[in-house]
């Protein structure tokens, strides 16, 4: 089963699904194509990769894992989907090494930048593997998030440290790289020439809400997902959601 079926998945994944199927949507109604030419760069074992290749579209996934390029090839096969899924070693700074520039309709950048030595860099190349006419979706881990997250567990030195370091971590032991506000990522992908098209909160509940709650409720999966719906898009949620999701198209 895909991860974007089970429920306490869906709850990470869902907001960005649907953006991502409408965007896939539109651009292949543009393009006058059903089937789009998918980059999934970081894409790992195809959490994305897999669901939008059994929309019909061809996906390359590049990721440096050789493990998780096997996970992907299995993922691909039990869902029927393995012509329609490929998958590269290699990573964000030499992805022209192992993919065609300008050679797809939609890039997804995915939990990418976080790990990157220069996010500027890790977005234009994104953008240059673009079409003219192209679609990116970018998700990258949300700074006010984890400053509510620390808070909350009461750790408040970790909280102020996060909220004052440059990457936005909490600590040495912080084991995410580096964190973003939404206007950094919108300024990133704006410097590329692209539009940003519409900005999501992700995870603004889910990772607050006791797991036995969400668990032994009758309903709550349901509900909390149509809360987490209703509030991506409102930018007052923004600065306290775990990750942040843009979406950026070419004129």
């Amino acid at each position: 089963m895909s991860d974007l079926l089970r429920p306490r998945a869906s709850l990470r994944t869902a907001v960005v699904w649907e953006v991502l199927k409408d965007a896939l949507e539109r651009r292949g109604k543009a393009a006058g194509r059903d089937a789009l030419d998918v980059l999934d760069t970081g894409g790992g074992t195809g959490n994305f990769a897999v669901p939008v290749a059994r929309l019909g579209h061809r996906v390359t996934v590049v990721d440096p894992s050789p493990n998780a390029l096997f996970a992907l090839e299995r993922r691909a096969a039990e869902a029927g989907v393995a012509d329609r899924v490929r998958g590269v070693q290699g990573d964000a700074r030499g992805l022209f090494d192992v993919v065609e520039r300008g050679g797809y309709d939609t890039v997804l950048c995915h939990g990418v930048l976080e790990y990157v030595d220069d996010p500027a860099e890790g977005v234009r190349n994104a953008v240059d593997a673009l079409r003219p006419a192209g679609t990116l979706s970018l998700l990258a881990a949300g700074l006010g998030g984890a400053v509510l997250a620390r808070a909350l567990a009461g750790h408040f030195t970790e909280a102020r440290r996060a909220l004052t370091d440059p990457a936005g971590r909490w600590g040495e032991g912080d084991p995410m790289p580096r964190r973003f506000t939404a206007d950094q990522l919108t300024d990133l992908v704006s410097a590329t020439g692209l539009q940003v098209g519409s900005v999501h909160g992700v995870r603004i509940f889910a990772d607050l809400v006791p797991g036995v709650l969400v668990d032994t409720e009758p309903g709550a999966v349901d509900a909390l997902l149509k809360l987490e719906a209703a509030a991506a898009e409102q930018p007052a949620f923004h600065s306290v959601a775990t990750q942040l999701h843009v979406l950026a198209e070419r004129d």
